[in-house]
C-alpha cells in the first residue's frame, strides 16, 4: 500500500530545481513510486507563524513518512525544524535524503549540506514521564521554542535528562550516491 510522504525542505532547493527531482520522479515511474506527495507549497513570509503551523499540522495529517531533503542550507531553517519535530510528535518516520549531488538548474552540483537531525534533539525529565525538544545552536542546546514536549509512558531511568540527537536515531541517504531512483521506496518502509 502506497504510503504518504510529507517532504520538508528549503525553498532554494526547489528553485534550483534538487527538490523537484526527488519529488517528482514517482512521475517517470508506472508504480507511483509506492507514496504519495503531501507537501505544501506556501511562502512563510506572507504568512503569519500562527497560520504557518496550522498550515504544516494540517498537511502533516494522514502522513506516515516525513522525508527531509538536505540541501545547503536546510539545517537551518526554522520551518523545516518545525516540520520535523511536528512530525516526531505526530509519530511519523523521519528520513533525510541529500540531494545537493543533483544537477541544479544551472547544471551543477554543491558540496553536501549540514544533517539537520544533527542539530535537533530530545530528552526526558528527571520523572521520565515527559519528553522535552531542543535545538543546538551555535554549539550549546536550547529549549526548541516552536513545539512544547509531551507526555510519554515512563521511560527508564538510564534515559531521563540526556539530549539524545535525532541524527543518531533517523536515517540519512543520498539520493545519488545511494541511488534513491530505485531505493527511495525502500527507505520509506
Amino acid at each position: 500500500m502506497a504510503k504518504r510522504v510529507f517532504f520538508s525542505f528549503h525553498y532554494q532547493d526547489v528553485i534550483d530545481f534538487r527538490a523537484n527531482v526527488v519529488r517528482n520522479h514517482k512521475l517517470t515511474k508506472d508504480d507511483n513510486a509506492g507514496y504519495f506527495d503531501a507537501s505544501i507549497w506556501e511562502d512563510a513570509k506572507k504568512t503569519s507563524d500562527l497560520a504557518l503551523k496550522r498550515l504544516i499540522n494540517s498537511e502533516l495529517k494522514n502522513t506516515s513518512v516525513t522525508c527531509v531533503l538536505v540541501g545547503t542550507d536546510t539545517f537551518n531553517r526554522r520551518w523545516v525544524d518545525y516540520e520535523i519535530m511536528k512530525s516526531l510528535n505526530n509519530g511519523n518516520n523521519l528520513i533525510a535524503i541529500h540531494i545537493n549531488g543533483i544537477n541544479g538548474k544551472d547544471g551543477k552540483t554543491k558540496t553536501k549540506g549540514n544533517n539537520p537531525f544533527y542539530y535537533l534533539g530530545y530528552s526526558f525529565d528527571k520523572t521520565g514521564k515527559n519528553l522535552n525538544l531542543h535545538n543546538y545552536i551555535k554549539g550549546k542546546w536550547k529549549k526548541y521554542s516552536d513545539l512544547d514536549g509531551w507526555s510519554v509512558k515512563e521511560v527508564a531511568e538510564s534515559k531521563r535528562n540526556k539530549i539524545f540527537r535525532l541524527s543518531t536515531i533517523y536515517s540519512i541517504y543520498d539520493w545519488i550516491e545511494d541511488n534513491g531512483y530505485d531505493n527511495f521506496e525502500a527507505w520509506i518502509g
